[in-house]
């Protein structure tokens, strides 16, 4: 048996800022001369100006590759080849998670170095070590690892503030999670997604991040809505980002993800973002482990004020769904899952068990708060 170790993974260099893309070829040019953008029509068409400035200031090529809506097997497999033919030497994601994580497996399938520019403080993806395959249909199929983090992470902040205010809303949900996944493993003593145990500093920023969201993030939502970058919006950037990145990554999963896994599963909830599903996850999670009351009631009041599900109606749910319900239990409770990172042996019946119980829980905690009633989410 090896010996065990603990350990902190993270990007070789993160930036963030006002207009930070429009000094994107700075950043990139000591990691690679020949880069290939990887970047859907939509971002493209926001960024191109800048972009294509700043690298040609930095005496860079303008290359670029569009993209689809998942990182599928195949979507990764064509990078490569573009990767190939263009004689790229760094691989550059550029807006949704998807992209970069696409950008990222193609890269490293590719030897070749990769740098990830979010357009949107969407999820955690891009600072990680690993990507997320989905298939054409948006179902969770692997985690893919790779031995090191992205050369480059930036983000702009006035590209998250002009970015629809949903995006920074699925974020703080996926963010959300971490601190609660991270207090799991550590109880549990469970390796991380860095391959060893848990570092005080991974564990300390997961901290950091849910910190900084439960004094932030309302203020950061506002100032999305009002197209403004703030300082409580560079915060909850900073923490959606890079601390939940590195929060994730070092400080383990637990609960929260796997179910998010699972749901991907459900075809009712289809559509909905990744840190949508994920507060399911992190709410199921607290009612899975027994978590005090009191700190039930601050998540389902706090993600309520934020515009994150904390129902099954939310996502397309019922509690008489039972047939779906043991499907995301049976997704979520899979050998290697990270829900086996819990403190304690998780089964497919405790999960659909803590599932239905969310629904009367989040909603008399609301009620009691004068807050709104779920609202069905129907998949068009």
């Amino acid at each position: 048996m090896a010996t065990p170790i603990s350990t902190v993974m993270s990007p070789a260099r993160y930036v963030q800022g006002k207009d930070a893309i429009t000094r994107v070829g700075e950043f990139v040019a000591p990691i690679g001369k020949r880069p290939l953008i990887v970047a859907d029509d939509v971002v493209w068409g926001i960024v191109e100006a800048a972009v294509t400035e700043s690298f040609r200031t930095a005496d860079l090529r303008i290359e670029r590759v569009g993209f689809g809506r998942f990182a599928t097997p195949e979507a990764v497999d064509a990078l490569v080849e573009e990767i190939r033919s263009t004689d790229a030497d760094v691989i550059v994601g550029l807006g949704g998670g998807s992209a970069i994580d696409a950008a990222k497996a193609s890269g490293h399938l590719a030897g070749i170095r990769w740098a990830s520019v979010p357009t949107a403080a969407s999820t955690d993806a891009p600072t990680s070590a690993l990507a997320v395959i989905y298939s054409e249909a948006g179902e969770f199929i692997e985690y893919r690892f790779f031995p090191h983090n992205p050369d480059l992470v930036l983000i702009d902040t006035k590209l998250v503030a002009n970015a629809p205010v949903q995006f920074l809303i699925a974020g703080i949900g996926d963010a959300l999670a971490t601190w609660v996944e991270a207090r799991a493993a550590k109880r549990a003593n469970a390796d991380t997604m860095a391959g060893g145990l848990q570092t005080e500093t991974g564990v300390a920023l997961a901290e950091l991040s849910w910190k900084l969201l439960h004094e932030n993030a309302l203020q950061a939502i506002e100032a999305v809505k009002a197209k403004v970058v703030t300082p409580a919006l560079e915060k909850v950037v900073e923490a959606n980002t890079l601390l939940s990145g590195l929060g994730f990554e070092s400080g383990g999963l637990a609960a929260a993800h796997a179910i998010h896994n699972g749901l991907t599963a459900a075809p009712q909830a289809h559509g909905l973002a990744h840190g949508q599903k994920v507060n399911i996850g992190t709410i199921a999670q607290l009612v899975l482990e027994g978590a005090p009351a009191e700190e039930i009631e601050d998540f389902v009041v706090f993600t309520t004020k934020v515009g994150l599900p904390n129902t099954l109606t939310e996502i397309g749910l019922t509690v008489d769904d039972t047939t779906e319900l043991r499907a995301v239990a049976e997704a979520a409770t899979v050998e290697g899952e990270t829900i086996h990172n819990m403190p304690f042996p998780v089964t497919p019946e405790l999960v659909v068990d803590a599932l239905i119980a969310i629904e009367g829980i989040a909603r008399s905690i609301r009620a009691e708060h004068g807050l709104p009633e779920p609202v069905l989410y129907q998949h068009h």
